[in-house]
């Protein structure tokens, strides 16, 4: 069975690409759904990966059964579900960064429920990740998520927690308690300054922080966008890892590809550190190219740009 299960919502992507002569718009399909992206990424760094969710029986969900299957990631936890479609979202950009429009009422993802949990797999995995929105998207998908923590914790597997908050899916408040309830069970929490912000009403890292680790989470690794990352633990330990300098044109996705490459390395044995550094470089590199999955790098990338970083310091 897979070291690592993530847990969420998968959707069909359309990444609207820059303009051409003539001023048209053209979209590029691709795949998306934060913790499926994570998966992809954590694959793609050699980690062992299955995912859990539900799909339609439409050609998306077809099309994610053959992305999860090139990419090696353990697609026997989803669910076929023949009576809800698989979700679509949007992306569009412009001067303050992308945008997204989703399209995922009453999907299948958004129907899943604790009895679809699956337990033994959670059991006999080494860490579940899961994020905000595979708690926003429904109230049954949150009462889910809970459960699978509960197997989880259990069985003294490791969760990991990114809040990914999207504020258009629920109420404040209640994303609010739902996330931080969460984060009080995990082993690692992900937030990014701009959700802590939301989710908190601090601003300054070390408080955000601080707010993390007091809920008793042991290791908070707050995502700061271009001002890198900051890791910290219990105790006076924090940590600014600097951001990598590249020539980003689409975020999409990056949070996940630093989520699935922290996972992978901390699973292939590194520290925290030397994890949450390699995760730093690759959400960079992520940031190179259109869309959620085409631009997850490998580790030959990963470690050129990290060791290009450490000659110019």
């Amino acid at each position: 069975m897979p070291d690592l299960l993530c847990m969420g919502e998968p959707m069909l992507e359309l990444n609207a690409q820059p303009p051409g002569p003539d001023g048209r718009v053209l979209y590029l399909e691709g795949h998306g759904g934060d913790t499926s992206n994570a998966a992809i990424c954590a694959a793609r760094q050699g980690a062992s990966v299955g995912y859990v969710t539900a799909i339609g029986q439409d050609r998306p969900g077809e099309s994610f059964e053959r992305l999860w299957a090139a990419e090696g990631v353990d697609a026997a936890t989803v669910r076929r579900d023949p009576e809800a479609p698989t979700g679509l979202y949007v992306v569009t950009h412009d001067a303050r960064g992308h945008a997204f429009t989703f399209y995922r009422s009453n999907s299948a993802a958004s129907r899943y429920a604790p009895r679809d949990v699956p337990e033994a797999a959670i059991r006999q995995a080494r860490i579940l990740h899961v994020s905000g929105i595979s708690q926003a998207i429904s109230t049954s998908a949150c009462d889910a998520v809970f459960h699978a923590i509960a197997v989880a914790k259990s069985a003294g597997v490791k969760l990991s927690y990114d809040t990914n908050l999207r504020a258009s899916l629920w109420p404040a408040a209640r994303a609010a308690a739902v996330i931080h309830a969460a984060i009080a069970q995990a082993d690692i929490a992900l937030p990014s300054l701009d959700d802590a912000t939301a989710l908190t009403g601090l601003t300054e890292p070390e408080a955000i922080a601080d707010f993390y680790l007091g809920l008793g989470c042991p290791l908070v690794l707050l995502k700061l966008g271009k001002e890198g990352v900051l890791l910290a633990r219990p105790g006076a330990e924090r940590i600014r890892i600097p951001p990598h300098r590249v020539a980003a044109v689409d975020a999409t996705g990056a949070g996940d590809a630093f989520a699935g490459a922290l996972l992978a390395r901390l699973l292939a044995g590194d520290d925290a550190l030397a994890a949450a550094r390699y995760a730093n470089a690759c959400a960079a590199l992520a940031t190179t190219g259109y869309g959620a999955v085409a631009p997850l790098p490998r580790p030959e990338a990963v470690r050129a740009l990290m060791a290009k970083a450490a000659t110019a310091a």
